[in-house]
Order: C-alpha cells, then structure tokens, then sequence
C-alpha cells in the first residue's frame, strides 16, 4: 500500500515515517511549504518549512529511501489559517490556527494531493489513533496523555478517518526520540515547533498581526471592572485573551483577569478569578466525527483548550448546528474562537467552536 507522510522535519513525523518502513508500506514524504520561498528560506526552528526543516526532512527521506517532495501550499495557507487568525484577533477572538491548518491543509488539501500521487492513505507525526469498532472508525487518544494531539484533529472530515495512519498513537515521546537516536537521525534532539508556527520573530503573534493588519489592530480602549465603570485604559484587544493575568496592567488588591473582550465598543473588562469561572457556553460550527450524531442532551467529557483536562458536562443540541454546553462544575476562562473538544472516554466523537459564554 502506497502512503503519503507528511514530513515537517520534526523528530515525530520522522519516526512515523520509520515505523510505517518497517511495516513495508510503499512511501511518499511531502512538506508542505506554507509560506513564499523567501520565507521559507529563513532560518529559525519555530517555521515549520525554514531551510533547517525542509533539510531535515529531505535527509530522512534520502536515509528512508523514500520519493520526497516540497509542495508551495503558501496561497492555500494564506487563505485558510493566517486570514483566519488575523480575523478571530479583529473580532476579539482567540484563534486556534492548529485546528485549522490540519482539517484544511494536511487532512484536506495535502489528502487530495495524496490520492492524485496514487496513495491510499496519508500518515502524519501527530499523538493520536484511529481505532476501528464494529466497521466504523474513530479518531482517539494517544497513549501518552500528556502529548495526546486529539484535541487539534476534531475538525478533520469524518470520511477521511479510515484512510489515516497515525503510527505514534501508541509510543511516548521519550520513545520517539530513543527510535530518532537510534536511527541516527539529525533531528533526535530538534525543539518543537511551536503552536503559531508563523509568528517567528521575539515580538511573537502581535508583531506579525501589527504586520499584517495594521495599526488599527491595536487601537487603545477602555478597560471596565465588573460593574462597568472604567479603571484604565488597553493598548488594543488582539493583546488579550478571556483568562489573561500577566500583562493587564493594572495594580489592583487582588489578581485580576480579562473576562470579557468587546471588539464592537473596543473595550476588555477584567474581573477576579470568581468572575472567570463560568458554567454554560455556546458552541457553534459542529463537526460530529460519529454516526449517532445527539439530538438529544448527552453527557460528555469536554476540553476547552489544549492544556486542560476533559471535564464532565453535558451537551445540548438546539436542532440549529449549535449546541449548548452546561459543565458540571464551573470552568475557568471558556475563551471565545478556541475549540471544545467532546469526548466519550478515549474516543472524540466530535468538537466545535466557543462562539459565548452564557
């Protein structure tokens, strides 16, 4: 059988390619390069195709024996990951690109470009498993809970699950990176790369959205306690996020938090961590990934970003493609534009978007 594996340069699309050699399979590497070739060419271990990870992945292919390409997917990415996060920032909204990236580019896109090159499958480096119960396929957690990357893969079309192969859904990182040094591969040791991939420079996501967007991204406003009154003053809303303590900028008797961002008035208000806690939200943009879509209120296991642990809630349909999640116990900082993740035990049967807290 003929895969396609998408190779970042990284120790763990490395080894996945290593262990999908030993089972014999027939393999394709591909990065995907996902900005122009100038930036490409840039150094930096953040950017996933900088010249260090397109040569690192070239080296693995050539040590592998295996076909490898560079693919230009720098208009796709523009269009589908970096308008989306500019836009999310503008709305007050924290985005979360990596979602993004992975149903439109390496599960959609790159998929696409997998069955034209005649592969059955596509293979990623990602801490995951698609398990198969009763002829149907699921997407579940890994093995090493603290790695588990389910939490990024909700938005995949469920059509596509049977024609993925996760290989580290059951190794530890320490695992990968012992295989990695054993291969004698160059990136054993390599850092990871970081979550906004493109924000490379020290001045992080804010210097590359004051790049990309403008001045206006920044436009100062009011900050307002609990009650509504103003107490100072911010220097833009893409410079916060729902659940921010550091760097609010005001000396008060007790630690605060942003609360809530309104992009509309241009204000953050901030409260203590009582008013951070919250027990209903409204998820919008559903992508169920089982047959038995709920028409009905279920109780599920919910994660609302990927640091948190799942906690048990139930989720309410509203027959609108939204859903109502009511949580048992009250959760700090749900954050409109991230993900909620359900769960049933190991098994995502799907996710959607905080749209508000209600």
């Amino acid at each position: 059988m003929k895969i396609v594996v998408a190779m970042s340069g990284g120790v763990d699309s490395s080894v996945a390619a290593v262990e999908l050699k030993k089972k014999g399979y027939e393999l394709i590497g591909i990065t995907m390069r996902t900005w122009s070739k100038e930036e490409c060419g840039s150094t930096g271990e953040k950017l996933c195709c900088s010249l260090e990870a397109v040569q690192h992945a070239r080296a693995v292919a050539e040590d592998l024996d295996i076909p490898f390409y560079a693919m230009n997917f720098s208009k796709l990415f523009a269009e589908n990951v970096t308008k989306y996060f500019v836009d999310e920032y503008s709305k007050g909204r924290t985005p979360n690109p990596c979602v993004y990236c992975n149903s439109r580019l390496k599960f959609g896109h790159l998929y696409k470009e997998a069955l034209a090159l005649g592969a059955k499958k596509i293979a990623t480096g990602h801490y995951a498993k698609i398990v198969q119960k009763n002829g149907e396929y699921f997407l579940a957690e890994a093995k090493d809970k603290k790695k588990d990357q389910s939490y990024f893969l909700f938005d995949i079309a469920k059509e596509v699950l049977p024609n993925i192969e996760f290989p580290l859904g059951d190794y530890t990182k320490a695992e990968v990176r012992k295989i990695a040094s054993d291969a004698g591969f160059m990136n054993a040791d390599r850092r990871e790369s970081q979550d906004i991939c493109f924000a490379t420079t020290d001045g992080g996501y804010k210097e590359y959205l004051f790049k990309v967007a403008g001045p206006d991204m920044f436009k100062p406003g009011d900050i307002l306690d609990s009650d509504g009154q103003v107490v100072g003053r911010h220097d833009g809303i893409a410079s916060y996020t729902v659940g921010q303590r550091r760097g609010v900028g005001l000396a008060m008797k007790e630690p605060v938090y942003v609360v809530k961002i309104n992009a509309k008035n241009n204000t953050i208000t901030i409260g203590s961590k009582e008013h951070a806690m919250k027990k209903k939200m409204l998820v919008t943009g559903l992508n169920w990934l089982v047959n038995d879509v709920p028409t009905d209120p279920v109780e599920l296991d919910v994660k609302i970003r990927y640091g948190s642990k799942k906690t048990r809630a139930t989720v309410i349909p509203s027959g609108q493609g939204e859903v109502t999640v009511e949580f048992n116990e009250p959760q700090f900082a749900p954050t409109p534009g991230q993900a909620a993740v359900f769960y049933d035990t190991e098994i995502v049967t799907g996710g959607g978007w905080i749209e508000e807290v209600l």
